[in-house]
């Protein structure tokens, strides 16, 4: 499926897969940023994107960010729906014990792109029960 990419900062690269076949394309920040260890900064990317009508586009974390530098995406997986179609930001934490600088052209996070289903809540009186039940947060065990 074709996605189209403006792009708001000519100089970077177009999102793209490191390996074909992979799920999510590359971003890159579009300027220098410094997040202290436990702080949090909203980093640019330099590209708009047109996400087709019944599909989600989810900007999600680069795993050698967090397993090298505690450094992850703060609202993961961010969401970024059909009709917007300002610039695609990150919200990058560094959860880490030391100082990340962000460079200009860095790969900071991957957006992917997937359809869903429109959801319509209706009331009701009741749920059918399962084995689950309402179980949660632990209740398979640990």
């Amino acid at each position: 499926m074709k996605i189209p990419f403006l792009p708001l900062d000519p100089s970077l690269p177009l999102p793209e897969h490191a390996h074909p076949g992979d799920a999510g394309v590359d971003l890159v920040a579009a300027h220098d940023a410094v997040i202290d260890p436990g702080g949090r900064v909203l980093v640019g990317t330099g590209i708009a994107v047109a996400v087709p009508v019944g599909h989600a586009g989810w900007v999600v974390p680069r795993s050698g960010l967090a397993v090298r530098h505690g450094v992850t995406v703060l609202n993961a997986p961010g969401l970024v729906d059909s009709g917007y179609r300002g610039e695609v930001r990150v919200i990058l934490v560094n959860l880490g014990s030391e100082t990340f600088e962000v460079r200009r052209g860095d790969r900071i996070a991957q957006f992917v792109v997937t359809p869903f289903v429109v959801q319509e809540p209706v009331a009701v009186d009741e749920l059918d029960d399962t084995t689950r039940g309402s179980g949660g947060f632990g209740s398979t065990g640990v």
